[in-house]
Order: C-alpha cells, then sequence, then structure tokens
C-alpha cells in the first residue's frame, strides 16, 4: 500500500464527529435514513400485497434510485455554483414533501402500485438534489486527511441504522399498519430541514462569475472522461451497481416465496444486511493494511456473490440472514472505497460534479438491474434471477483487472489564484476564441522526454478546459516546438488557469527543465477573427 493511502487512512472514523456541522447534519441525515427505510419496508411490503406482479415489487427500488440517473448530473452542476447548503435543504424539502403524500393517500385510502411508484419517484428526485451537495460540502467542511473518515462514517452510520430500521418497520407495519409506519417517515424525514436550517458553513467561493448550466455539466463530463482514475471508478461503480441490486430487489419475493414468511421476517433479514455492513464499515482500516483498495473491491464483489448464490438455495431464515450480513459487508466495502477515490481524486472546483456523474451511473445501474432482474424473475424463476446475478457479481470482482480501483491518493485539491496577463486590447469575458502558444526550443537528445511530458500536458490542460490542443514541430528549425490550444472565450481561458491546482502547474511547467533557449519558452496569446463584415466582436480597439 502507498505511504500516501496509509497516511489518508490514519485519521480515526469518529474524528469528522469533532466538527460541529457536520455532526449535526450527520445526525439528522440518519434520523432521515430511519424513517426512509421505514417507509421503504412499508411500501416494498404494500406494493407485494397489491400487486401480484413481481416485476412491480422490483421497480420500487428502481422507482428511488432512477432520478439519480436521471437528475445527478445537473444536481452536481448547481451544487458546485450554487449554495450547497441552499441545494440540500431543497432536496430534503422535495423528500418530505412525498413522504407526507403517501401517507396522506394511504389514510385517505388512495393507494395504487402507481402512485407508490411516482411518489418513490419524487423522493428520489430529492435525494438526486441532495447527496452531491453534501457529499461535495464534507471537502468544505473538514481536512482532507478526514475525508475517507467522513465518508466511510456516512456509509457505516446508514448501515448502522440499516440494521435497526427495517427491523423496526417491520414490527411497525406488523403491528400497526402502513399508515404509522409512513407517518413515521414523514416526521423522520422533516429532521434534515431543521438541522440544514441551522446550521452554516462557507465554502470557498469562486473569484469568477457562475458558470453556464450547460457548460457546467459539458466541463463536468469532459473531465470525468479525461481523468483515468475516476473513469475507471465509475465504471466499476456501474457495473456492480446493476449486479449487487439484486440483493435488496429481490429480497421482498425470497421473503414470501422461498421462506414462506411476512414482514416481520423481511425487516430481520434487512437488518442482517445492516448488521454486516456495520460491521465491515468499523474493520475497514485494518482490511485496507491487508490487502490493496482494488483487491478489497475484488473481494467484496465476491462477497456478494456468495449472499445471492446463498439466496438462490436457502429455506432457512438464519442461513439468509447471514448471507445478507456478508452481502451487507461486500457492498459497503465497495461503494465506500469507489466513493473515496472519485471524492480524492477530484478538485474542489469539479467536485460536485464528478461525484453527480457516479452517483447518476451507479444509479442507473441500479435502475438497469432491479428491471433485468425483476424480468427475469418473473419470466424463468426467482432461482434463476439470483444465480444470474451470482454470476455478474464474480464478472464484476474480475474487473477489476481492466478498471482497478486506485489507492486512496491525495489530490491537490485546491484551485490555485490566477492573474491574466495585461493584454494591449480590452477583451470582454465573451470574447474569443482564444488561441494559445507556447514555443519551446528542445534539442534532439531531449525529444523523447519532452514529449512525454507534453502528453502530461495535454492530458491537464484538457481536463481543465483546453480545445483542440496540439504540438507542432518546425520543419525548418526542428528543435523549435509549438503547444496550442483554444478556450472559446476569454473568460473560458481565465477559467482554466484558475483551475488548474498546485499539481497541475507543475505538470504544464516540466517542459520548461527541457527548454535550451536563453530566454524562457515565449507565450502568445491571440483571438481568432474573422472577415466576415457582418460579424460583431465584443473588443474594443486600443
Amino acid at each position: 500500500m502507498h505511504d500516501e493511502d496509509h497516511r489518508l487512512s490514519s485519521s480515526t472514523i469518529v474524528a469528522p464527529l469533532r466538527n460541529g456541522v457536520f455532526r449535526s447534519i450527520w445526525t439528522a441525515s440518519q434520523i432521515s435514513s430511519l424513517g426512509w427505510l421505514v417507509q421503504t419496508v412499508a411500501i416494498s411490503w404494500l406494493m407485494a400485497t397489491i400487486s401480484a406482479s413481481d416485476l412491480m415489487v422490483a421497480l420500487v427500488q428502481a422507482a428511488s434510485t432512477l432520478p439519480v440517473c436521471l437528475l445527478s448530473i445537473p444536481a452536481g452542476a448547481i451544487a458546485d455554483n450554487f449554495s450547497r447548503r441552499r441545494t440540500m435543504f431543497a432536496g430534503h424539502c422535495l423528500v418530505a414533501i412525498a413522504s407526507t403524500t403517501l401517507m396522506i393517500s394511504v389514510g385517505a385510502g388512495f393507494v395504487s402500485p402507481w402512485l407508490i411508484l411516482g411518489l418513490g419517484f419524487l423522493a428520489g428526485c430529492g435525494f438526486a438534489l441532495n447527496d452531491p451537495a453534501w457529499h461535495a460540502s464534507v471537502g468544505d467542511l473538514l481536512p482532507k486527511r478526514d475525508i475517507p473518515a467522513a465518508v466511510t462514517l456516512m456509509s457505516v452510520g446508514y448501515n448502522v441504522v440499516r440494521s435497526v430500521g427495517p427491523a423496526f418497520g417491520g414490527v411497525i407495519l406488523a403491528f400497526f399498519g402502513p399508515l404509522a409506519a409512513l407517518g413515521l417517515a414523514a416526521l423522520c424525514d422533516l429532521t434534515p430541514l431543521g438541522a440544514i436550517w441551522r446550521t452554516k458553513w462557507n465554502a470557498r467561493a469562486s473569484p469568477l462569475p457562475r458558470e453556464k448550466m450547460s457548460t457546467a455539466v459539458r466541463d463536468g463530463l469532459r473531465f470525468t472522461v479525461i481523468s483515468l482514475e475516476i473513469r475507471a471508478a465509475i465504471a466499476r461503480a456501474t457495473l456492480f451497481g446493476v449486479a449487487s441490486i439484486s440483493i435488496l430487489a429481490l429480497l421482498p419475493l425470497v421473503v414470501r416465496d422461498q421462506l414462506n414468511s411476512g414482514p416481520i421476517v423481511y425487516g430481520i433479514l434487512l437488518a442482517g444486511y445492516g448488521t454486516g455492513a456495520f460491521i465491515a464499515g468499523m474493520s475497514n482500516d485494518v482490511l485496507r493494511r491487508i490487502m490493496s483498495q482494488n483487491k478489497l473491491v475484488a473481494v467484496a464483489c465476491v462477497a456478494c456473490a456468495v449472499c445471492c448464490l446463498s439466496l438462490a438455495l436457502t429455506d432457512s431464515v438464519t442461513v439468509a440472514a447471514f448471507s445478507l450480513a456478508l452481502g451487507g459487508a461486500g457492498s459497503l466495502i465497495t461503494w465506500t472505497g469507489i466513493d473515496v477515490s472519485v471524492q480524492l481524486a477530484s478538485p474542489r472546483w469539479v467536485v460536485g460534479r464528478t461525484l453527480s456523474i457516479y452517483y447518476a451511473l451507479s444509479a442507473g445501474g441500479m435502475a438497469a438491474g432491479s428491471w433485468v432482474w425483476g424480468t427475469v424473475a418473473q419470466n424463468y424463476s426467482l432461482t434463476s434471477a439470483m444465480e444470474g446475478a451470482t454470476g455478474a457479481l464474480l464478472l464484476v470482482a474480475a474487473a477489476g483487472i481492466p478498471f482497478p480501483v486506485r489507492p486512496w491518493e491525495e489530490a491537490g485539491q485546491e484551485s490555485s489564484d490566477f492573474h491574466p496577463p495585461e493584454l494591449a486590447l480590452d477583451l470582454k469575458p465573451r470574447s474569443g476564441p482564444i488561441v494559445v502558444e507556447i514555443k519551446y526550443s528542445v534539442s534532439k537528445e531531449n525529444t523523447e522526454a519532452f514529449l512525454g511530458c507534453m502528453r502530461a500536458s495535454r492530458h491537464v490542460r484538457s481536463r481543465a478546459g483546453a480545445r483542440n490542443w496540439t504540438l507542432q514541430r518546425n520543419l525548418q528549425t526542428p528543435s523549435v516546438w509549438t503547444e496550442t490550444f483554444r478556450t472559446p472565450t476569454w473568460m473560458d481561458f481565465i477559467r482554466l488557469n484558475h483551475r488548474l491546482t498546485a499539481a497541475d502547474k507543475d505538470v504544464v511547467k516540466r517542459p520548461e527543465a527541457l527548454h535550451d533557449g536563453e530566454l524562457p519558452p515565449q507565450t502568445v496569446l491571440s483571438i481568432e477573427r474573422t472577415t466576415d463584415p457582418t460579424r460583431t466582436w465584443p473588443i474594443e480597439s486600443p
């Protein structure tokens, strides 16, 4: 394991709780999670009793995860461009509205499968808006060394509640009915609103104007696609989401058809899943000292596969409970490892967007998986669906070879200050396109090393927003090389340089060490012009 990985893991899991704002919102989130789990038990069992379709039961999970797939990416852009606190408040408002409406509908006797799915979709929209802002705020509230502990604590906290909430929900459902369960959920969903309203925190404000939503989304997608470690982590998460959601999506059918039991057993089994996740979370630091993060995620995927296979073959509640504990442990280790890898690999200016893309694709995988395994169960058999999911999870474990999850290495996350050079023209923010040319003089023996530096420079500049990057060699003076790239506007040029972290600046300056001219490399800034007389340019003559 890398020393940096070990240093990041040295923060104890309770260290983030020393921060009052984090502690307040984290605690409120656990109460909200309790309500959500009670509600999930209620609506899953309610759907199983009012609908004879196995697919409709499985779609309960899909209804709440599909909005994350559809809305997370714009929600991430909102989290990076607007107040994350207000974004979180708006998201929890949607969740509270959905829970309250569902409670009133059941109390009035007006309930149907499509109403359940529709309100689940609305609650999912609230989570899609809240989650990128909340996870991105972790870096605003805490020092970087505490981020892995905070992410683990958030997962462990949820799974502590998961170990109690489903069983609690099953008891309420069995003895008091679905209306009482939904009423408790509605009350719990109001708690985060109060916590966010009472607490305030300040993120480092960007000195630049707010980006357009379309530009912010595009830049986030561009950064994610170009970043190899983030791209690999998200691919792995998506595949795991498709395969692993089978455990929770099909569990009501396992309880009803294979175990011949009711909501109390369903709650107990979900508690077993949460207990396994809790134990894994508390042991996560020890496990990461034993093996690399990539191997640990592969082993966790195998544990989930064993869980699926056991559920497919057993008719014992005890065996199912132990199997689900194993599956919960594997799920927490996998999601926590990938989440932290994405967060630590992302600079602060784009972390909301990279996390939202991760959530969108992993949630899309879970929504697709819910539909796939529900369809297999309905058209073939429940056993066939669980066995198919077992094979898929083993393939995800093998995907660690082409898509490895990197160790938890700390990237320089803070953007650096940038002071634009003085210009002879008075450019407006929308003036452009801007062309940047940097000329180097490189000896023949340094050519290969220079090309290697240029490959790294292209990667860094392109992630930050450079377009049409090229490298040219002078045919008449072969020692002269020109690095060229463009930005759509002058503001995009300023934004590109502002986004470069200290580590990025080190990369783009490395070619200067191979420059053998008497003067430093020359940088030339130009603006493209057209000879079209009808074109109006937003610039002023000197």
